[in-house]
């Protein structure tokens, strides 16, 4: 763009951020400025509106940056709050659904797993849960991966022997499960503990998780002692056993702080214009894990304010500790805190520790933060390499910053589905994994199949004004398959008249399926193969293969789900009470599906005319 079209951009974003100007109120709120594709480019909180939103004008004092902005903005829309406490929220949630290009954005965002000791059963089951609380019981977490709850949960039926079955499994137990045999469960299921006793289980792991881990494991050696000194030797090595998986938890803790119990712990590095914020998990004095985060931003934005924003998403989701011990101080600290307690419901303190252990466990997330922000940069630079060689094979302008991979997966035409992955310079970005439910191809066209697929997906993007150039648009295609495949993409392509503005690969399996004897083809080079060596050819069977994990796992959750639904599900008329009468009567839904209206109203609860509708259904 020339220097005169790039400030009569400029002019006009000014003149139409102007016109708004006249209307706000010096009230709290949320502002949002909106792209000519309807993008959203930029969402932001304001004590006042009208004072923050006339400093958008004043070009002078913005940096280049959000000159940039101002210059892509075509209107405007607002959101007045009674505080700016909910001005703070409503921006954060807005920032996470919508991923604004000027924003701060926090990525690889995603709900940490949680133990869960139920609270709906007679005999508490302990398991791992992620994703919403809606079952009722006790809660304990997050934990920094699904690996941690998996051994914490191994080491606590070890010590508590409390059950890990579901409660389907606990009510048609008529023996015990392996777990009694191997001294993981006291086996409630037959009656080899009262609920009595179980309940007293249930009541030492509680108070285990709660911190008060100590007066357990003393406990536990009072016991063991007892027994010993009772000649009762069995007894006594049961609570050793039980000691020893209690000592294991606390010891597969990296870092243990006297005197905190409840807190997470924010450490932020910065090099090379890349930002890590390591955050450490302490629940009831017991570190559960840590987490490393590389929130995207624009370069040279303040620590202060991409340490503000992140919290302010980071706990969108997720529960807030009573203490947040943090490396520097970030910016609007006190409005934080503000919005952070009354989105938790208790009081919540943000503190740059200065001195003592705390200060010292500050230090070494520090460092934590440090050496993964050095990893990510070094698997950064190899990606980049990486990117470059694909490109130079490719012949393409430019290093590829989206590459959409497609495969489908289906068994004999039968839920037939498509996957799409997509990678750049940051590896898989799995939050734009996109799968298709193929409804119209033939089930033995494998070609109408990635047809269909296509056509969907860049159909959809020309419905919506997305073209080349911008985030979302691919550089590469990369498809799973041979000459056909490619040849009918390439008539997607040019049907929707986007052939020239993205590369189309196709990659197919070698002989026997052999790798490193792929083909690759695309215009002008068909057939040609890479060395086995070569780290592109590696780089390149890695974007295939997720691909094909992703569409046929994507394939099966589809199978499944139509494996559960039952034939009589569509019937109008035909609730839980009908089918499970229909059901008993029979004995499966193919059974009704060929009976006879006579034979159908000898089910209880049946009439006639609710038979005859049932007839005409299936017939």
């Amino acid at each position: 763009m020339s220097k005169n079209k790039e400030m009569e951009s400029l002019e006009s974003g000014v003149k139409i951020i102007r016109s708004y100007v006249r209307e706000l109120p010096e009230t709290p709120g949320v502002y949002r400025m909106i792209g000519d594709k309807e993008e959203v480019l930029y969402v932001g909180k304001a004590k006042a509106l009208k004072r923050r939103v006339t400093s958008y004008t004043q070009i002078t004092k913005l940096p280049i940056r959000l000159q940039r902005m101002v210059a892509l903005t075509r209107r405007m829309e607002f959101v007045h709050t009674h505080t700016e406490v909910e001005a703070l929220l409503l921006e954060s949630n807005l920032i996470k659904r919508l991923k604004p290009r000027y924003n701060i954005l926090l990525r690889d965002d995603k709900s940490f797993p949680y133990i869960l000791i139920t609270g709906d059963h007679d005999y508490p089951q302990i398991t791992k849960h992620r994703g919403v609380k809606r079952r009722k019981g006790e809660y304990f977490g997050p934990f920094a991966s699904a690996g941690n709850v998996n051994r914490t949960i191994a080491a606590l039926q070890r010590a508590f022997l409390l059950r890990n079955c579901t409660d389907g499994n606990f009510a048609t137990r008529s023996r015990p499960c392996l777990q009694y045999h191997i001294k993981r469960c006291t086996a409630p299921c037959v009656g080899y503990v009262s609920k009595e006793e179980y309940a007293e289980q249930i009541a030492e792991v509680l108070e285990f998780l709660s911190g008060e881990s100590r007066s357990i494991q003393e406990r536990f050696s009072r016991k063991m002692q007892k027994a010993s000194d009772d000649l009762e030797f069995e007894e006594a090595a049961k609570f050793r056993d039980r000691i020893r998986a209690l000592t294991s938890i606390q010891s597969s803790q990296d870092i243990n702080v006297q005197g905190v119990k409840d807190a997470d712990v924010m450490a932020l590095t910065q090099d090379g214009g890349k930002t890590c914020i390591q955050v450490f998990f302490f629940r009831a004095g017991q570190n559960y894990g840590n987490a490393s985060y590389f929130p995207r931003h624009q370069e040279g934005e303040a620590p202060e304010v991409i340490l503000s924003v992140f919290m302010a998403q980071f706990y969108e989701n997720k529960p807030v500790p009573a203490d947040i011990l943090v490396s520097l101080v970030p910016e609007d600290k006190e409005l934080l805190q503000e919005a952070l307690s009354y989105k938790s419901g208790h009081k919540v303190r943000i503190v740059k520790p200065v001195r003592g252990t705390r200060r010292r466990l500050i230090e070494f997330a520090t460092t934590n933060s440090r050496h993964a922000l050095q990893r990510n940069m070094m698997e950064s630079s190899s990606q980049a390499k990486l990117l470059d060689g694909v490109a130079e094979l490719f012949a393409m302008d430019s290093r590829p910053s989206r590459i959409e991979v497609y495969d489908n997966s289906h068994i004999s035409g039968t839920n037939m589905v498509g996957g799409m992955i997509v990678a750049g310079p940051d590896g898989f970005n799995k939050s734009a994994y996109r799968k298709f439910n193929i409804k119209l191809a033939d089930a033995s066209d494998d070609y109408g199949m990635m047809r269909e697929v296509l056509n969907r997906r860049f159909q959809r993007a020309l419905r919506e004004g997305v073209e080349k150039g911008d985030e979302s648009w691919p550089d590469l295609l990369l498809i799973d398959g041979g000459l056909g495949q490619y040849n009918a993409v390439q008539e997607v392509l040019e049907d929707c008249g986007v052939l020239d503005s993205v590369t189309l690969v196709a990659i197919s399996k070698g002989p026997d399926r052999h790798a490193g004897r792929e083909k690759f083809f695309m215009d002008g080079k068909f057939g040609f193969q890479l060395p086995v060596n070569d780290p592109v050819l590696h780089f390149l069977q890695r974007l295939r293969d997720e691909a094909h994990r992703f569409a046929i796992g994507a394939h099966r959750a589809k199978r499944h789900k139509d494996i559960k639904v039952s034939a009589l599900d569509n019937i109008p008329g035909i609730g839980a009470k009908r089918k499970k009468a229909l059901l008993l009567h029979f004995g499966s839904a193919k059974a009704v599906e060929t009976a006879a209206v006579a034979d159908l109203q000898r089910v209880e609860g049946i009439s006639a005319a609710v038979a005859q509708k049932i007839y005409d259904h299936f017939n």
